[in-house]
C-alpha cells in the first residue's frame, strides 16, 4: 500500500482513587488532671473535625476532577450500518454456482465453513451482546455466504491462528480461511489463495511512552516478538538481523510479553497493530513508519481448488459495485480516523 496511514491514537485517562485515612485523637491513660483531659479531648475533637473537613474537601475535589475527565473507549463499529450493508449484498446466479465444484459443495451443504478469528477488533470481532461477528474479514465471509447461499447468516466459524490456518484447510475442516492471511510462495505450496483483497505492510509496536525504539532501524540488540507461522520472522531476519527474535503462537501472547517487559517490541502487520491500539487506548504505540514489502491478504482455499476463480469473481464484483469500499469505511476508516479508503488491490495478481 503506497499511502501512509494516519494514526488516531486514543489516550486513556486514568483517574487515581483517593484513599483518605481519618486519624482519631486519644488521651493519655496516665493523665490524672481532669481539666487537662477535657482540654485534650476538645483539642482531639477539633483536630478530628478539621481532618474530616479536609478529607471531605479533598474527596469533593477528586470527584470534580473525575467528573471532568472522560475516560475514552475504543471506537465501536456501527452495527446498524454494518448489518445493513451485508444484508444488501449480491447473490450469485445458480448457473455460476453449478459450474463450480467448490461453490456447489458449499451450496449442497447449506453452510459456508469459515476459518477465522473472533478477537480481531477491526477484522472479525465477536459482540457478546448479540453474538454478531463484525469487521472487515467478517463482512467478507458473510457477504460470500450470502453470495452462494442467499443468506449471510449461514456460516460456521472455526477459530484459527497463524499456525493452524493451513491445517484446517488440508484436513477439510473449513471451506475457506479469512484471517488477515498473507499470501506467500511457501503457503502456496500447501493451499491456494483467492484475492488479494487487502494490502498492508509491517510495523513496530512498543509500550506507550517508549522513546528508545523509534522504528525498525533501532531494533538491533533488542528482544522482538513476532508470531510463529507468520511472515514476521523472515522480515525481521532481513530488516533487523541483529535483533533477538522470540516467536509466539498468537497476537495476544506477543502483546502480553510486550506489556510484561519480556520483549522490547512486537513486529507484525501494521493493520493488526492498529487493531491493538484502537482496542487498548494508551497501552501501545507505533514506533516509526511502516516498512518491508507490501503484504497482500488473501482468502485461503484448498490446494488447486476451483473455488479460487469463483471467489475472485465475487471479489471483483463487490469492488466494482462499491461494497468493498463501504465495508472498509465501516470496519476500519470510521474507527481509526483514516478518511480516505485505500485503493483495492487488483484481484488475481
Amino acid at each position: 500500500m503506497k499511502r501512509k496511514f494516519v494514526k488516531k491514537l486514543l489516550s486513556l485517562a486514568t483517574v487515581a482513587a483517593l484513599s483518605v485515612s481519618v486519624l482519631a485523637g486519644c488521651g493519655s491513660s496516665t493523665t490524672t488532671d481532669n481539666t487537662a483531659n477535657d482540654n485534650s479531648s476538645v483539642a482531639s475533637e477539633e483536630t478530628s473535625q478539621a481532618e474530616e473537613e479536609t478529607s471531605e474537601a479533598e474527596e469533593t475535589e477528586a470527584a470534580d476532577d473525575a467528573a471532568e475527565t472522560e475516560e475514552p473507549v475504543a471506537v465501536a463499529i456501527d452495527k446498524e450500518a454494518f448489518d445493513a450493508l451485508i444484508a444488501s449484498g449480491i447473490t450469485a446466479d445458480d448457473a455460476d454456482i453449478e459450474a463450480n465444484e467448490w461453490a456447489s459443495a458449499v451450496k449442497e451443504a447449506g453452510v459456508l465453513r469459515v476459518g477465522g478469528t473472533r478477537t480481531s477488533f477491526l477484522f472479525s470481532q465477536l459482540d457478546e451482546t448479540d453474538d454478531g461477528l463484525r469487521g472487515f474479514d467478517a463482512g467478507l465471509y458473510q457477504l460470500l455466504a450470502r453470495y452462494i447461499l442467499g443468506d449471510e447468516t449461514k456460516f460456521e466459524l472455526t477459530q484459527v491462528d497463524s499456525s493452524t490456518r493451513e491445517s484446517v484447510l488440508q484436513s477439510d475442516q473449513v471451506d475457506a480461511v479469512f484471517a488477515t492471511y498473507s499470501i506467500t510462495d511457501e503457503r502456496k505450496k500447501l493451499i491456494s489463495f483467492a484475492g488479494p483483497y487487502y494490502t498492508s505492510r509491517q510495523a513496530v509496536l512498543v509500550k506507550a511512552g517508549n522513546t528508545e525504539i523509534t522504528g525498525v532501524d533501532s531494533l538491533a540488540g533488542k528482544v522482538v516478538a513476532t508470531q510463529s507461522g507468520s511472515t514476521g520472522p523472515d522480515i525481521l531476519a532481513e530488516y533487523a538481523p541483529e535483533a533477538t527474535v522470540q516467536e509466539f503462537e498468537n497476537d495476544l501472547e506477543a502483546r502480553t510479553a510486550l506489556e510484561q517487559g519480556r520483549v522490547d517490541a512486537y513486529v507484525t502487520d501494521y493493520t493488526l497493530l492498529l487493531n491493538a491500539i484502537v482496542k487498548n487506548p494508551n497501552v501501545y504505540e507505533i514506533a516509526g513508519d511502516v516498512f518491508g514489502p507490501e503484504d497482500n491478504y488473501g482468502i485461503g482455499l484448498p490446494l488447486d481448488s476451483d473455488g479460487v476463480a469463483f471467489v475472485n469473481e465475487f471479489l471483483k464484483k463487490i469492488e466494482a459495485d462499491g461494497t468493498w469500499e463501504q465495508l472498509w469505511k465501516i470496519s476500519l476508516g470510521d474507527r481509526t480516523g483514516i478518511s480516505e479508503a485505500p485503493e483495492a488491490p487488483t484481484v488475481g495478481e
